[in-house]
């Protein structure tokens, strides 16, 4: 299990066109997505520019986009973010139906979950990938 400090803050992005897309992903996953984890910021974005804007600026511990945005939806920019970004965070795809899993494997997430937000499966998702960020964040040290 990793360890942190009490005042460490991890910062998830979400990005979607849809504000009520980005409020069930933040208020799924709260302050804290599981017990173990440091207490979490939201940078929310609406567009592809603002997400490449703060990969670029670095400090996200993990990104959720919506596979279902417009007009760029989560599944290509997730590709094309773990192909740009060098030291990229773990992503999550929000997708539209169960059967578009063949997309996120496509698209190179490290985590898919189908849409409408399932709050318990969403958070167990986030824990798995933040604990996995983490402790390669400790290996590094």
């Amino acid at each position: 299990m990793a360890t942190h400090t009490s005042d460490e803050t991890l910062t998830v992005l979400v990005y979607s066109d849809d504000r009520n897309t980005r409020a069930q992903v933040t208020s799924a996953l709260g302050r804290r997505p599981a017990a173990d984890l440091p207490e979490v910021d939201y940078l929310e974005c609406a567009t592809v520019p603002a997400v490449l804007r703060a990969l670029e600026k670095g400090g996200v511990d993990l990104c959720v986009f919506d596979g279902e945005a417009v007009p760029a939806g989560g599944l290509g920019l997730a590709r094309q973010v773990k192909d740009e970004i060098y030291g990229c965070p773990p992503v999550l795809v929000l997708i539209g139906r169960p059967q578009d899993s063949w997309l996120a494997a496509w698209s190179r997430a490290d985590a898919a979950i189908s849409q409408p937000v399932d709050p318990v499966a969403l958070a167990e998702a986030v824990a798995k990938l933040l604990r996995a960020r983490l402790g390669a964040r400790s290996l590094a040290r």
